[in-house]
């Protein structure tokens, strides 16, 4: 059976719930598959009860936080995941060190989107992310490395990033149109060739929105790498 010569997928999901759901979805959309057993098998550890990644990062609770992020990947990992996959940006914070303790890889959503963001030729990048993830600098050391100097967001328009992502999407609402453009047009008008979506709220919002090869989301990124990690084949998709 094709399901035996692919690695099971691990997925430490539910931050926050409605990204992963999503994840899942685009893993089967982009699988190149005729019939079940041509899928990627998975694994999907969906722990919603995860203190905020932001709060902890920023708030002094990071080694706690850590602490539940390794227990789950040791988890998928001692239950037969061969690869894990993380769809929440902020939780790279700990990548590194999470990488460190598995005997599987991690695909790494940060690195393989600066990598992606490369490859398009983007030499100017705006980063629409948490304030965890921006305050830990983690797509803008991932973007030097490839020669992309990365741009934010003023103060007021990373309030309106925040309040999409926390006060909309998270609580089940769709994202503001009016928040995202003003965000955008600063980022555009600052000479960027290229927007990251740099959290999987963001992601929500492509699909809803659907955002444009401008922008490059990290959870499609991170969907397409986590397929050929485990061994499957990738369904292309017109941008």
């Amino acid at each position: 059976m094709e399901s035996e010569t692919k690695k099971t997928l691990g997925v430490l999901g539910g931050m926050g719930p409605q990204a992963t759901a999503l994840f899942y979805q685009r893993v089967i959309a982009r699988t190149l598959a005729s019939r079940d057993q041509e899928h990627v098998p998975m694994l999907i550890l969906s722990h919603c009860t995860m203190p905020d990644r932001t709060e902890a990062i920023l708030g002094g609770r990071a080694e706690e936080l850590y602490a539940l992020l390794r227990k789950d990947a040791l988890f998928l990992e001692q239950n037969g995941a061969g690869a894990l996959a993380i769809p929440c940006n902020t939780s790279h914070f700990f990548a590194g060190r999470l990488q460190a303790e598995l005997k599987i890889p991690l695909v790494n959503m940060v690195e393989e989107t600066a990598r992606t963001a490369a490859a398009k030729g983007i030499t100017r990048a705006g980063i629409l992310a948490t304030d965890g993830t921006v305050r830990s600098g983690l797509y803008q050391a991932a973007l030097a490395k490839h020669g992309i100097e990365p741009v934010l967001p003023g103060e007021e328009n990373q309030k309106r990033i925040m309040h999409m992502i926390y006060s909309e999407i998270k609580s089940g609402l769709p994202g503001s149109t009016a928040l995202f453009e003003k965000a955008d047009r600063e980022l555009r008008g600052n000479g960027c060739d290229g927007v990251i979506l740099a959290c999987t709220e963001l992601s929500c919002y492509r699909i809803q929105a659907q955002l444009d090869a401008y922008y490059t989301d990290a959870l499609e990124v991170l969907t397409e790498r986590s397929i050929l990690a485990c061994g499957g084949l990738l369904r292309e998709v017109t941008p």
